[in-house]
């Protein structure tokens, strides 16, 4: 393979100056001497809270890079976001080459429909590989005394802001149900890094996430407070799976979270790397090849990356076009 290219956006220059203890852990630096004045390759990955799956995947993703070219002068850096939303709209800007987003999110970034209508279609966007589910993932107090999704009517339900993932999520499903958010007595928009502590507080009866398995995020509220988790189905589900290539039922495994013993049937999306067309086919069939000729490895770095295999990670069920570097290592796989 030749040298790949430097690429290196300027907003995302300045960035990299400033980056969190926890990011510059991601980052290395690997040449031999001869090559000390070669350009630097950079390769940013937008991802989410740094307590969340995005964030392991995105320091996974790195790792794996940078052991897979150490002759070769590379920086990369999983970078802790606001999130599938913003991912996307910071590789639109230049400021990141690579995010991980929500399936539905891509769709509707691409397409210009939903959070991205005022923005419009970003055309630009590919898909690079898909990675875990993320099931949609409804939380109650205990003492919300909930079992079912209907047992959350009139209650203080946490939605998220306006435009997060989340929000767009529950106003899906309530939609598909025939309703809106006034199912709920009040809503609430704290961010998912605050949405268990309340929880537990008893400010809201319950809040929904978009989250692969399992999560520190949903582990903090199950393990102080007794939460449950609550399961998502019927006609509503049904529809919503059958009229968007994005969606898939799943089920949350039993025993996961404390107080939680059994399996939670529900429904949702997949966590996809992307990528801007404009990075360099060189530097994305890097990447690709990095992970898929490691991937036992990189199943190992995190329990949500235990069932990935490489026929779903690299199968693209959504309408948005897949980066040229992506598509030339999985050709390339095929014809072996």
């Amino acid at each position: 393979m030749p040298v790949l290219p430097a690429y290196r956006p300027p907003l995302l220059a300045l960035r990299t100056l400033g980056l969190t203890a926890a990011t510059t852990a991601c980052l290395a630096f690997v040449a031999p001497a001869a090559a000390q004045t070669a350009a630097v390759t950079t390769l940013s990955i937008g991802t989410g809270s740094v307590t969340g799956v995005y964030y392991a995947a995105g320091a996974a993703i790195c790792r794996l890079v940078l052991r897979q070219r150490p002759e070769q002068r590379i920086r990369c850096s999983a970078e802790p976001t606001g999130g599938s939303v913003f991912n996307v709209s910071s590789l639109k800007s230049g400021e990141l080459e690579f995010g991980i987003v929500q399936s539905d999110v891509a769709y509707n970034a691409y397409n210009g429909e939903r959070q991205f209508q005022e923005a419009g279609a970003y055309k630009k966007l590919r898909v690079v590989f898909s990675l875990h589910a993320e099931p949609v993932t409804i939380v109650a107090s205990k003492g919300a005394h909930a079992s079912s999704f209907d047992d959350l009517r009139g209650k203080r339900f946490n939605v998220g802001s306006v435009g997060s993932s989340s929000r767009n999520l529950i106003e899906q499903y309530l939609a598909a149900r025939g309703e809106d958010l006034q199912f709920f007595g009040q809503v609430t928009t704290f961010k998912p890094d605050e949405h268990g502590a309340a929880l537990c507080s008893g400010k809201i009866d319950g809040f929904v996430y978009g989250i692969g398995h399992p999560s520190a995020n949903i582990q903090d509220p199950t393990s102080s407070c007794g939460a449950l988790l609550i399961p998502l189905t019927g006609p509503a589900v049904d529809k919503l799976v059958a009229g968007h290539v994005y969606y898939r039922k799943t089920v949350i495994p039993g025993g996961l979270y404390p107080n939680n013993p059994k399996p939670t049937p529900t429904y949702g999306v997949t966590a996809t790397l992307v990528a801007s067309a404009d990075v360099p086919e060189d530097v994305v069939y890097l990447l690709t090849q990095a992970v898929f000729d490691n991937l036992d490895d990189f199943k190992r770095l995190h329990p949500a990356f235990d069932t990935l295999k490489a026929t779903d990670m690299s199968r693209n069920p959504l309408p948005v076009p897949m980066h040229a570097g992506a598509k030339r290592y999985f050709s390339e796989q095929s014809r072996r």
